[in-house]
């Protein structure tokens, strides 16, 4: 059986971070995973940052609306989405109810599809806890009833480096790491930055995006669109149309940096292995060979211990309700990554559009 998920992610129009567009790709492709919903955590104070966003991806730009629905006709779905409040927490507690209605309808929506759910659900956090915090402020219980486990990418692996996504709302992350919920923790960075690399940190990089070509034709325009920031008001018709072959040169030739691949594995059981021609895959554990070499990818428990900034701090061990990353070599990792990571994504084929 698919693995039931809600997708919490920053995902912007146009794009903030790039990594985002192409990692919500994982929640429709991959056939072991459910997708029961996709919540857009957006802050609107963002767009005052750094001169408009992250370097190089300018503002303004709103909650990503149109990947969203762009993904839905790409895969034949109707994956429901929302978007939730843009406003920090004020405390611990802060139910956010006070901000306008249509900001109100993210949360409404997390809450809706674990009540409705009749199994606990997988929630995967790739921006600020925002939206969970709220929702757990406003139903405790309904979250300890239905949440299978909280997937939080985020944080640092020692708690100096102020990494992006816990000062998005730094009390969001104090309340859902303090919480007591089942957390998978995913760190972001290192001590000095998010593109260094150590054992539990996720972060990783593709040397450059040419792989994106040999990709279904409308996951490839999808791509183009996005990270070629497209301004065509015709966001479905332009599945249909390659982008001018100047911007996907140009698109090909980027670096990419990654820290999410680690957490869809783990959701849908799948593993990075080396096999005995030397070229590396990402499948699911059931069909890994007797000659494949196993390149750690997992989960162990620990102890989680927050702090004020909203960054935390672990040690290993401790009962598995709490568990945080690790790899052994990361340039091995790396090295892995770089050829598997593409070739999972060459091979979906979705048929929402014939």
């Amino acid at each position: 059986m698919a693995v039931p998920v809600v997708s919490i992610t920053d995902l912007y129009h146009p794009p903030e971070d790039p990594g985002d567009n192409v990692d919500l790709i994982m929640a429709y492709g991959l056939p072991d995973v459910d997708l029961r919903a996709v919540i857009l955590d957006a802050l609107e104070e963002k767009r005052a940052l750094v001169d408009g966003g992250v370097p190089g991806y300018g503002g303004p730009r709103d909650p990503g609306v149109v990947p969203v629905t762009q993904l839905n006709a790409i895969f034949g779905r109707n994956v429901p989405f929302a978007w939730c409040p843009f406003t920090r927490m004020r405390s611990l507690t802060d139910e956010l109810r006070d901000v306008p209605a249509s900001q109100q309808h993210g949360i409404d929506l997390l809450l809706r599809v674990l009540a409705e759910s009749p199994e606990p659900v997988h929630l995967l956090s790739f921006g600020s806890a925002r939206p969970l915090a709220v929702a757990f402020n406003r139903d405790p219980s309904l979250l300890q009833a239905k949440v299978a486990r909280i997937h939080l990418s985020a944080g640092t692996t020692t708690p100096t480096y102020p990494e992006w996504n816990v000062v998005q709302d730094p009390l969001a992350m104090i309340r859902i790491v303090d919480s007591g919920l089942p957390l998978s923790l995913y760190p972001c960075a290192t001590k000095d930055d998010c593109y260094s690399y150590d054992n539990h940190n996720t972060f990783w990089s593709l040397p450059d995006l040419g792989w994106i070509a040999g990709m279904h034709p409308w996951l490839r325009r999808y791509l183009g669109y996005a990270l070629g920031r497209s301004s065509r008001p015709d966001f479905l018709r332009a599945l249909e149309e390659e982008a001018p072959d100047e911007v996907m040169q140009d698109i090909y030739g980027r670096r990419h940096s990654v820290w999410e691949t680690a957490v869809w594995m783990e959701v849908s059981g799948r593993v990075l292995v080396r096999r005995s021609d030397g070229s590396h895959r990402i499948v699911p554990a059931a069909e890994v060979d007797p000659g494949d070499v196993v390149i750690r990818n997992e989960q162990v428990p620990c102890t989680a211990t927050t702090h004020p900034s909203g960054l935390y701090s672990f040690e290993l061990g401790g009962d598995g309700r709490t568990t945080i990353f690790v790899r052994d070599d990361p340039a091995e990792y790396e090295k892995a990554m770089i050829e598997a990571m593409p070739a999972l994504y060459q091979s979906f084929r979705p048929t929402g559009l014939e």
